[in-house]
């Protein structure tokens, strides 16, 4: 029998978390406390600069500084470094994000793991990665962090649940299939060498998509009453001009699945939510005298 997904919005979601910010923000500002998040933002890609404007606006909302460093596109990869040492070594400074992609000339992992990891607000760096595998209380990749939030709010226990994340990326894939596990989900990961993929996931109470091909799963992919949470945002040639949609075939799934994030209006926002909260807690942290290791330019 068809069902109607109910709809999960993440613009309605992401909107309490941003509250929540803004309300320890402000909290601080009676102490005279003000946190703080620098944005490395090098070249002009058109969708990057788009990302950078949105995380700033909702920083200005709720009233954490930022602090905008634009690079030309042919600065060289030293000089990255050293702006990034210079950050980190700043103590008005608690939360560093470098804007992706990065220009083919420099080396994307050498910048990432160049950020002091109590200011790594993306939660790449490698000590932050091997934290969240063994469970530790460090700060998280800010995609897969929305996702737990939206699917919280929309299953609450997860205890249990089979959850299938479609993709293995170290963005999304792999730190979304560390924490499902630590909310005790039965996890699978399926990929490009998986044999019967969509078999996989119609065993699946959860699916996670994240593999970046527009429109792959429909609803022959899932189980009834399945939970979707789509990731991918793909841009895709219409008679009008272009639209967005995601990894699932929105249509399709919504007949089978019991909720199901929209494209756009679901994952994205919490992103963004996710990342000021990231800062938030970084501040904290810092002023908690947790200590830092600084990496340093050679």
């Amino acid at each position: 029998m068809s069902i109607q997904a109910r709809v999960i919005d993440g613009k309605a979601l992401s909107a309490q978390v941003l509250d929540e910010v803004r309300e320890d923000v402000h909290a601080l500002a009676v102490q005279h406390i003000y946190p703080a998040l620098a944005v490395v933002l090098i070249g002009q890609d058109p969708a990057s600069e788009v990302y950078v404007r949105n995380k700033l606006l909702r920083a200005k909302d709720v009233g954490i500084r930022s602090l905008e460093h634009r690079l030309p596109q042919d600065i060289s990869q030293q000089q990255v470094l050293q702006l990034l040492a210079r950050l980190n070594a700043d103590p008005s400074v608690n939360g560093i994000l470098v804007q992706l992609p990065l220009p083919a000339h420099i080396n994307e992992q050498a910048v990432i793991q160049a950020i002091a990891p109590i200011k790594d607000v993306d939660g790449f760096h490698r000590e932050n990665v091997g934290g969240l595998v063994q469970g530790g209380d460090v700060l998280t990749p800010c995609t897969p962090s929305g996702c737990m939030r939206l699917l919280y709010e929309t299953c609450g226990d997860l205890s249990g649940l089979h959850a299938v994340v479609i993709g293995r990326s170290n963005i999304v894939g792999k730190p979304m299939a560390s924490l499902l596990l630590q909310a005790n989900c039965t996890v699978s990961v399926v990929h490009s060498r998986s044999v019967d993929a969509p078999a996989l996931c119609r065993m699946a109470d959860i699916v996670v998509a994240a593999v970046g091909k527009p429109q792959m799963i429909d609803a022959c992919w899932l189980k009834p009453g399945a939970v979707v949470i789509d990731v991918g945002i793909n841009r895709i040639a219409t008679a009008s001009g272009h639209r967005l949609v995601g990894d699932v075939d929105y249509e399709s799934a919504s007949s089978v699945a019991s909720a199901i994030t929209p494209v756009p209006g679901g994952v994205g926002p919490m992103t963004i939510a996710y990342l000021l909260k990231n800062t938030l807690i970084a501040s904290e942290r810092q002023r908690a005298q947790r200590p830092i290791s600084y990496p340093t330019v050679g």
